[in-house]
């Protein structure tokens, strides 16, 4: 059977084809119109949070509207990402994520989302080293004089982490693996609350960022002993890396970008790259994360894809082998 559209049906489809991508125009050129919310995935005071609370400030003086940052420190991160996930794709959920979110097909059975295909990429923004920071009770001075205590004393030492799977998760795995030394891996709800069970000795060591960390270790109460990244770094030259002090090949970073659901329409994904990398490329912004030992990167959606996908498959190795899984 042949089923015809009256005139009049014709004529209505043809007026809504027409006002269609007119609105559609407007709706993505009135952006943003009410306030954003800004998911963090982790507890106020790590890396994560840095990023948006310098973020938001800016991005409310250049789109006039509220920025809100929503902490939700649940489930290594898969809370946020979910609420992202399922959020309106119409630019007003932003999610802060970082090199943990690479891991999560490797982690988790099943996830209430695909990592690799819900989601619109915006920028991969900055990267930085971790570093290997100690309590004053551990009797080693060096790296090297470190791994050599560990091998000593196998099973006493305890590093505490921000979450199971995490980037200084992975960094204890990979020195575990690489200098054959025996850790045991205590998971804790952020970066600040591992960083408190470090400076209390309910675990020896950590892996923390430079902003978290510097305050104890300027106060003498944490000791660095090694940075993660291939090279040193400028703003701490006295301080080794992990590879040239007996560990050859080392490097563990963490890199924090933005992400949007879905289907988020293309000009409001350009709208957020060029505000949020524009305030990344500031000079006193920039020279923010230069000071706490990161590199602004604020590269373009398909470079920051790459990068993410590159990274699963990498840390899939990784987490494979160590047998990592959430706890």
């Amino acid at each position: 059977m042949i089923v015809t559209l009256s005139k009049w049906a014709l004529a209505v489809v043809g007026a809504w084809l027409a006002v269609a991508p007119v609105a559609y125009a407007q709706s993505t050129a009135a952006y943003p119109s009410r306030p954003i919310r800004m998911l963090v995935p982790f507890a106020p005071g790590g890396g994560a949070d840095l990023m948006a609370r310098i973020l938001t400030p800016r991005l409310m003086d250049r789109f006039g509207q509220t920025v809100v940052v929503d902490n939700r420190p649940a489930a290594s991160g898969v809370v946020a990402t979910e609420l992202t996930a399922r959020a309106a794709p119409d630019g007003y959920t932003v999610l802060v994520c970082t090199s943990n979110h690479a891991g999560y097909p490797w982690m988790f059975k099943s996830l209430p989302f695909d990592i690799r295909k819900d989601f619109e990429f915006v920028t991969q923004a900055t990267m930085s080293p971790l570093v290997l920071v100690v309590h004053p009770s551990v009797p080693a001075k060096s790296m090297q004089e470190f791994i050599q205590y560990a091998r000593n004393n196998p099973g006493k030492m305890n590093y505490g982490s921000s979450g199971p799977g995490g980037p200084p998760h992975i960094a204890g795995e990979m020195l575990k693996s690489m200098a054959k030394i025996n850790l045991t891996h205590i998971v804790y709800k952020g970066v600040a609350p591992a960083l408190t069970a470090l400076l209390g000795n309910e675990v020896q060591m950590s892996f923390t960022n430079l902003f978290s960390g510097q305050p104890h270790i300027q106060g003498g109460r944490l000791r660095v002993l090694a940075v993660t990244s291939d090279k040193r770094l400028p703003t701490a030259p006295d301080w080794p890396t992990v590879s040239e002090s007996g560990v050859p090949g080392y490097e563990a970073s963490i890199w924090y970008g933005m992400l949007l659901p879905a289907k988020t329409p293309k000009p409001i994904v350009d709208i957020l790259h060029r505000e949020i990398t524009g305030i990344l490329k500031q000079p006193d912004v920039s020279k923010t994360f230069v000071t706490q030992g990161g590199l602004v990167i604020a590269n373009t959606p398909e470079e920051f894809r790459r990068v993410f996908l590159s990274d699963v498959e990498r840390l899939g190795k990784v987490i494979q082998a160590a047998g990592i899984k959430p706890e």
